[in-house]
């Protein structure tokens, strides 16, 4: 084990963090031990435990963390069209799930039925959600339910395709892409006053 470093338990915190998302994109949940954990960031596992006190609450503060920056790095820009948004959106996301293409696999499929793991995924959806209508050109409150209807459920269906993506490669991520904007483009076209995907 290395020399331990001395760090505030902010910054402890931050590089355990830091070594658990590592470790959880690298290899498959069931394959991550807190011991390598420990071993790798150069600390106790007494240390560890002190601050993460199972794998799983480590991995549930890892996808946390990433939960907070996807929703950081997804920027709405009203200035573009609905269509454009929806892409960088995508685009963020798909950059974490190619990356950490294991930890999202675990809270999808391995850690599917817990409950912490499914609310900080829930909770980022309903964000992103939230974002959308902000944006979109909407006209009445009426309107206004109808595309949250639409939004959240296909958030759930873009979240089951690209899980399913993950594990079976059987079209381009460009492709995925585009199928996931065509999709949301093509269900709220009917409800919204204005072509969520003008032509240009």
């Amino acid at each position: 084990m290395p020399p331990r470093q001395r760090l505030s338990p902010a910054d402890r915190r931050a590089q355990l963090l830091t070594v658990g998302a590592r470790l959880f994109a690298a290899h498959p949940y069931a394959d991550v031990l807190m011991e390598q954990v420990a071993e790798e960031a150069g600390v106790s596992r007494a240390l560890l435990y002190r601050h993460f006190p199972s794998k799983h609450a480590l991995f549930a503060a890892v996808y946390q963390q990433a939960a907070d920056q996807l929703l950081a790095g997804t920027r709405l820009d009203p200035a573009d069209s609905p269509a454009d948004q929806i892409r960088q959106g995508m685009d963020v996301h798909l950059d974490y799930f190619v990356a950490n293409r294991h930890a999202v696999l675990a809270a999808n499929r391995v850690l599917a039925g817990d409950p912490v793991i499914q609310t900080i995924m829930t909770d980022e959806l309903d964000a992103l959600r939230s974002r959308l209508l902000a944006v979109l050109p909407l006209t009445d409150e009426g309107v206004r339910e109808a595309v949250s209807g639409v939004l959240k459920s296909w958030l759930v269906f873009v979240r089951v395709l690209c899980v399913d993506w993950l594990t079976h490669e059987t079209c381009t991520r460009t492709q995925l892409r585009e199928v996931c904007v065509g999709a949301v483009l093509g269900a709220l076209g009917p409800l919204l006053s204005e072509d969520p995907a003008p032509t240009s």
